[in-house]
C-alpha cells in the first residue's frame, strides 16, 4: 500500500473580511447568532463540517467562497453590522449596565474547573461548566470587571458513542489548540508560564487566554516540553484519573491560577470560588501574605473576607475529598511558608459531620470564605443543613449559607426567531433582563406568530434528530425498516405530535427512567393518546458511573420494544449544540430528580425562556419558578414525597397522571375552524407558552444572577478586604486575636435577665428587656443580645444595644426595645451572640447562647 500523505491548504482572508478573524477568536460568537450566521452564509457546508467552530472554518473554507463573500455588498453590510455590535459590546467606554458598582482598579477573579461557552471549546462536562460560561457572558454584558481562571484540557470531556446494545463508549481525542478560539496569554511580549511545586518536582504550566466579549478567561495547561511525561498528563482529561491526579489538577487550578493572575499583573479585589475544586487558591493567597510577615490566622481572615464560595452539590458524596496523607505529602513543602504544621493544614479540610477521615475541599472553601451560597432556594436550605457543623450553635435557617438562584444566558439559548422578534419589539431588551417588565414582551406576541416560531424551532430539531438517528442506525448496521420505525413519529407534521425532551447528565439521582416505572401504563398512554407522543432522551454518564450508564442502556432497550419504538428515542453525542436545539424545539421539558438532590437544574430555564413548558419535580429552581395564575401556568409541578418509602412509585404515578389528564389534553385542544389566522391553533397551549416566557425570562436569566452576585456579594467582599487590609492588616490581626479569645472564653460568659415586660401589656406601653452580661476575657461590646419573636407563624429578630459597660470588669448592660407594632399573642426567646466589626454575616462566628 502506498503511503498516504496529508495536506491542508489554508485560505487567505481578503482584506475586506479581515474583521472575521477577530470575530472568530472571541467567544462572543457563542452568544451572537448574527456572528455565527456570517460564517454559515459564506459556506454552509464547511460550517456544518466544522460543527460551528469559526477558527476551524477560516482554516478550511475554500478560497473561492471567501473571495465571493468579499465581493458581496449585502454580505459586507451584514459583516459591518455585526462588527459594530461587537465593538460596542467590547468598548472600554461603554456605559455599564450594572452602574457605578466597581471602580477601574477593582477586579473579580472567578475560579472554576470547567467552562462551557460553546461546543467549539469542549472543556466542560455539564451544568457546572455551562453555568460558569453563562456567568462570564453576563459579566461581559453588564460590565462587571471579571476575569476567569480554569484549566485547558487536552482531551476535554469524552465524546459519547452508544452501541447497538445501548452501551456507552467514551471516545477521547486530543484537541488541536490551533483549532480553538484561544491564544497564548502574553506578558511583556512573551508567553506566560507559571510553576507549581509537587512532591519531588516543579511542574510548569502554560497560560492560555479565551476572550468572551469583554471578559478574559485564563486556562492553564501542563502539556509543555519542560515537564516529565506524567506531569504533561495533569491537564489531559476533565475529571479523569485517580484521586492523586484529581488532587494535582486542583492544586494547579488553585495555586497555579493565583500565580497566573499575579504574573499577568492582575490584582483581584474579590475572589469567587465556583465549587470546591478551586479551594486551594485560598492557601496560595494565604501563603502570599504569610511570606510578607503576616501570621497565618490574620492572613486567613484577610483572604476569607474577600472570598465568596458557591457550592453546587447537595449530595455529600459529590464533594471532593482526599486522603489526609495525600494532602500532607503534596503540601509538605508549603507548610513552612504558611507558618503552620500539618495538623493545622488538615484541620482546614475537616468535616466531622460527613466522614471526618478525609480532607474535604468544601470544608476548606467554607473556612476560607466569609460568604457562601447555594444555587437555588431549596439548595440553599439543603446546603445550610449539610454545613451546620461549621456553625454548631446557630439554627440552620440563620447560618451564613445563603442562596443565589442560577440563571441562564438568554441570548445563548433563546431561539433565533424569538431573538429577532424581541429585537424588533424593544431594541434594548438585553440591558433590562433583570426587570419584571421584560416579560411583558411575551404577552404582545400574536398567537399564530408565536406558534409558528415554535414550530420552526421544532422543525430544525426534528431534522437534526433524524440525521443523528440515521447515523446511529448506519453504525448499528440496521436496515431501512428499523430506521423507519424509529422515525415514525418524527416523520409526521411537527404540529401534530407532542415532543417531550429529557437531556442532562445521567446521574442516578436524576432518575431518567422514572417515566418507565409503570411501563404498561405508559404503553397505554402512548397507544390511547389522541396525538402521537415522543420522548427524546440525551445525556452522558461519567465513564466511571456504571449505574448511570445502566440507565442509558435501559432506555435504549426500551426504545427497541415494539410498543415504544418511535415513541422513545435515545440520542447520542449530547453537547451544547444539541442542547440549544432541544430546549428550543421540544414542547415539554421533563425533569424528574430525587428531591432535594437537584441543586438548580438550569436546562428547564433554557426551555422555559423559549416557551417550552416544564414538567418537573418541585426541586431546584422549579420549586420557586413554577407559576400558576387564573388557569394559565408555565408548566406542571410534581410534589416530591421524600419521606415515603415508595416515593418513586408515587411520583411516577403523578407524572403519568399529569401527562394523561393535563399535558396531552392541553396540547390536543385546538381552535375550531373559524378565522383563517386561528384555525387549528392550540390557543390554550400558546397562552401557557406566553406565560412561561413572561414568568421565567425576567427571573431566571444570568444577568439577574450576576447582578445579585455583584451587588450583594462582590461589593461586600471588596469592601471587607479593604477594611481588613488597612494599617498593615490591623483589623485582620484583631479579628484573629478575637477568635482565639472567643474559643478560650466563650464558655465563661455569664448572662442574667434583669427585666422583661409583664405578661399582659396595653398597646402603647414601653416594651423593653434588659440583660446583664459578664464576659471575662471578652470586652462587653463584643456581645450582642437579641430577642427572637414568634407571631402567628412568622419570625423576626430584634437586636439590642449596649447601654452601659465596664471594660475592666467585662460587665455590660444591654437593652432590647421590642417593636411598638406588636399585637396579640407573641412568644419570644432571648439569646446572646458574639459580634465584631469585620463580620459579613451576624452569625458567622458560629456561637450562640440561648437564655
Amino acid at each position: 500500500m502506498p503511503t498516504i500523505h496529508h495536506l491542508e491548504v489554508r485560505p487567505s482572508l481578503p482584506p475586506t473580511l479581515a474583521n472575521l478573524s477577530e470575530l472568530a477568536g472571541n467567544l462572543h460568537y457563542s452568544r451572537s447568532r448574527a456572528v455565527r450566521d456570517l460564517f454559515d452564509a459564506i459556506d454552509a457546508d464547511t460550517w456544518a463540517q466544522v460543527e460551528g467552530n469559526p477558527i476551524r472554518f477560516l482554516q478550511l473554507v475554500p478560497q473561492a467562497r471567501l473571495d465571493e463573500a468579499a465581493g458581496d455588498s449585502a454580505f459586507l453590510a451584514e459583516l459591518a453590522a455585526a462588527w459594530r455590535d461587537f465593538e460596542v459590546h467590547c468598548a472600554d467606554d461603554r456605559a455599564d449596565a450594572i452602574g457605578p458598582a466597581f471602580d477601574s482598579q477593582e477586579t473579580v477573579a472567578y475560579f472554576c474547573a470547567e467552562f462551557g461557552f460553546h461546543e467549539s471549546l469542549p472543556i466542560y462536562s455539564g451544568g457546572l461548566g455551562i453555568l460558569a460560561g453563562d456567568h462570564c457572558k453576563a459579566a461581559s454584558d453588564l460590565g462587571v470587571p471579571l476575569v476567569g481562571v480554569g484549566l485547558l484540557y487536552r482531551q476535554g470531556y469524552f465524546q459519547q458513542c452508544i452501541d447497538a446494545q445501548g452501551r456507552q463508549h467514551p471516545r477521547f481525542e486530543d484537541l488541536d489548540f490551533s483549532h480553538l478560539p484561544i491564544r497564548l496569554a502574553m506578558r511583556e511580549g512573551a508567553p506566560t508560564q507559571v510553576k507549581v511545586e509537587y512532591p519531588g518536582r516543579v511542574v510548569t504550566a502554560q497560560v492560555w487566554e479565551a476572550r468572551i466579549g469583554r471578559v478574559r478567561v485564563y486556562l492553564l495547561d501542563t502539556d509543555v516540553t519542560d515537564n516529565a511525561a506524567a506531569d504533561r498528563e495533569i491537564t489531559r482529561r476533565l475529571y479523569g484519573g485517580d484521586r492523586r491526579r484529581r488532587l494535582e489538577q486542583e492544586m494547579l487550578l488553585g495555586l497555579g491560577g493565583v500565580r497566573a493572575l499575579r504574573t499577568l499583573g492582575i490584582t483581584p479585589s474579590a475572589w469567587h470560588i465556583n465549587e470546591g475544586h478551586a479551594a486551594f487558591s485560598i492557601l496560595e493567597r494565604v501563603r502570599e501574605l504569610t511570606a510578607d510577615g503576616l501570621p497565618f490566622e490574620p492572613a486567613l481572615n484577610a483572604v476569607a473576607a474577600s472570598t465568596l464560595f458557591t457550592t453546587h452539590t447537595p449530595v455529600p458524596a459529590g464533594h471532593d475529598t482526599f486522603a489526609p496523607s495525600l494532602v500532607e505529602a503534596h503540601f509538605e513543602s508549603q507548610l513552612e511558608a504558611l507558618g503552620i504544621e500539618a495538623p493545622e493544614l488538615l484541620a482546614l479540610g475537616a468535616d466531622p459531620a460527613h466522614d471526618g477521615k478525609h480532607f474535604n475541599m468544601t470544608a476548606l472553601a467554607l473556612r476560607g470564605s466569609r460568604q457562601h451560597n447555594g444555587v437555588s432556594r431549596v439548595h440553599g436550605e439543603v446546603a445550610a443543613q449539610m454545613s451546620q457543623a461549621f456553625w454548631p450553635e446557630v439554627p440552620t435557617e440563620e447560618n451564613p449559607l445563603s442562596h443565589v438562584t442560577n440563571g441562564v444566558h438568554v441570548e445563548t439559548f433563546l431561539n433565533r426567531d424569538l431573538t429577532r422578534l424581541f429585537d424588533a419589539t424593544r431594541r434594548d431588551w438585553r440591558d433590562h433582563l433583570h426587570e419584571a417588565a421584560i416579560g411583558e414582551m411575551a404577552g404582545k406576541i400574536e398567537a399564530g406568530r408565536l406558534w409558528s416560531m415554535h414550530l420552526s424551532a421544532k422543525t430544525h430539531l426534528v431534522s437534526d434528530l433524524k440525521a443523528r438517528l440515521q447515523r446511529q442506525s448506519e453504525r448499528f448496521g440496521e436496515g431501512h425498516v428499523r430506521l423507519k420505525q424509529r422515525c415514525r413519529v418524527l416523520d409526521k407534521p411537527v404540529d401534530e405530535f407532542l415532543m417531550v425532551g429529557f437531556a442532562r447528565r445521567f446521574a442516578t439521582y436524576k432518575r431518567a427512567t422514572l417515566l418507565f416505572r409503570d411501563r404498561e401504563r405508559l404503553a397505554r398512554l402512548i397507544e390511547t393518546s389522541p396525538r402521537p407522543v415522543v420522548f427524546v432522551f440525551a445525556g452522558k454518564a461519567h465513564p466511571a458511573d456504571e449505574p448511570g450508564q445502566a440507565l442509558l442502556q435501559t432506555i435504549h432497550e426500551l426504545s427497541l420494544e415494539q410498543r415504544f419504538a418511535g415513541h422513545v428515542l435515545l440520542i447520542e453525542g449530547y453537547d451544547m449544540g444539541l442542547a440549544r436545539r432541544l430546549v428550543a424545539g421540544s414542547d415539554v421539558w421533563l425533569n424528574t430528580p430525587e428531591f432535594p438532590m437537584e441543586a438548580s437544574g438550569t436546562s428547564g430555564q433554557k426551555a422555559g425562556i423559549n416557551g417550552v413548558l416544564n414538567l418537573s419535580v418541585a426541586d431546584g429552581w422549579w420549586a420557586e419558578g413554577h407559576d400558576h395564575q387564573q388557569g394559565v401556568a408555565n408548566g406542571w409541578s410534581i410534589a416530591p414525597t421524600p419521606e415515603a418509602t415508595d416515593r418513586d412509585d408515587r411520583e411516577a404515578n403523578d407524572l403519568l397522571t399529569l401527562l394523561e389528564t393535563e399535558v396531552i389534553p392541553l396540547f390536543d385542544r385546538r381552535e375550531a375552524a373559524g378565522g383563517s389566522d386561528t384555525k387549528g391553533l392550540p390557543s390554550d397551549w400558546i397562552a401557557w407558552q406566553r406565560h412561561a416566557i413572561a414568568t421565567i425570562l425576567p427571573r431566571f436569566n444570568a444577568s439577574r444572577m450576576v447582578r445579585d452576585y455583584a451587588e450583594h456579594h462582590y461589593r461586600r467582599a471588596i469592601d471587607a478586604h479593604r477594611l481588613l487590609a488597612q494599617d498593615d492588616y490591623r483589623a485582620a490581626r484583631e479579628r484573629a486575636d478575637f477568635e482565639r479569645d472567643l474559643v478560650t472564653h466563650w464558655g465563661g460568659v455569664g448572662v442574667k435577665v434583669l427585666r422583661t415586660p409583664e405578661s399582659i401589656m396595653d398597646q402603647g406601653e414601653s416594651l423593653s428587656i434588659e440583660i446583664e452580661t459578664t464576659s471575662p476575657g471578652l470586652p462587653p461590646h463584643s456581645l450582642r443580645c437579641e430577642a427572637v419573636l414568634s407571631e402567628g407563624g412568622s419570625r423576626r429578630v430584634v437586636v439590642g444595644e449596649l447601654v452601659e459597660s465596664l471594660d475592666g470588669q467585662a460587665w455590660g448592660r444591654h437593652r432590647i426595645a421590642l417593636p411598638a407594632d406588636l399585637a396579640g399573642e407573641v412568644d419570644y426567646r432571648l439569646r446572646v451572640v458574639p459580634t465584631h466589626e469585620t463580620l459579613l454575616h451576624p452569625y458567622e462566628l458560629g456561637r450562640m447562647l440561648w437564655l
